[in-house]
């Protein structure tokens, strides 16, 4: 396997950084046709028993590149890759560990809700701005929330915007664990490789048994595309964009 330098492999596990170009916390469209790339690769090699989602040390990821979102140019190119990454998330049949260090953000939180397992650091923080900026949930976020949050969480988390500390995340059950005696990382790597030693095809099964359709989240990533791709042409949202955007320069 060519590993690429924002991945790992070892003990039969890939650990893929969620970064842009330029070791940036923020997702491009080139960021997502890496990570597709990099999944379809670990779907297919027999090799890779198990995935971590990991982001930089003290920033898991702050979300989607601003400056893609306000140029009409590069719309189609980043609407293809994002829905990309997301189906090939949600169609994955191996386990998917997530370790959070510092703020999950948009994107960067919606992610974490295709992981089985998600552990992190006390200093982590979770928020999907999107309402804020305009925008609608990613990731077949809102079919997903609701199930594992329930709709008043979900709703609360979504349509007002809140920040989630790592312990309140935790008692909601956004993540799975909150480390405190160690790094997430570490943990994650010391659950894969107990992952990693069970029998592939049954645990394969059995994740997928536990996870249900994954034809009606594809369904949900396109509607919810849509009207994100349908928002960016939106004059009141590109303004929003524009302010966030100045305010993070």
């Amino acid at each position: 396997m060519e590993i690429l330098h924002e991945s790992e492999f070892r003990n039969h596990t890939l650990a893929l950084t969620l970064s842009g170009d330029g070791g940036r916390p923020i997702l491009d469209h080139s960021a997502y046709e890496r990570l597709s790339r990099e999944l379809d690769r670990a779907e297919a090699d027999d090799e890779v028993r198990v995935v971590i989602l990991k982001g930089l040390s003290g920033c898991f990821c702050l979300g989607g590149d601003l400056s893609e979102f306000l140029d009409p140019t590069k719309h189609e190119t980043l609407i293809k890759a994002v829905s990309g990454m997301f189906r090939r998330l949600a169609r994955f049949t191996k386990p998917m560990l997530g370790c959070v260090d510092g703020d999950a953000i948009g994107v960067g939180c919606t992610v974490l809700f295709h992981c089985d397992l998600v552990y992190a650091s006390p200093k982590s923080t979770f928020r999907v701005p999107f309402v804020d900026l305009g925008l609608v949930p990613d990731a077949a976020t809102s079919l997903l929330a609701p199930e594992k949050l329930g709709y008043a969480t979900a709703f609360r988390f979504f349509c007002l915007g809140e920040t989630l500390d790592a312990a309140e995340a935790l008692r909601l059950g956004l993540i799975s664990d909150l480390v405190e005696d160690a790094d997430p990382e570490s943990r994650a790597r010391e659950t894969a490789r107990r992952l990693a030693k069970k029998p592939a095809r049954a645990l394969s099964q059995t994740r997928m048994l536990l996870k249900g359709d994954s034809a009606e989240l594809c369904n949900r990533i396109d509607r919810e595309i849509s009207l994100f791709h349908n928002a960016l042409q939106d004059e009141a949202t590109i303004r929003r964009l524009k302010r966030v955007s100045r305010m993070a320069a």
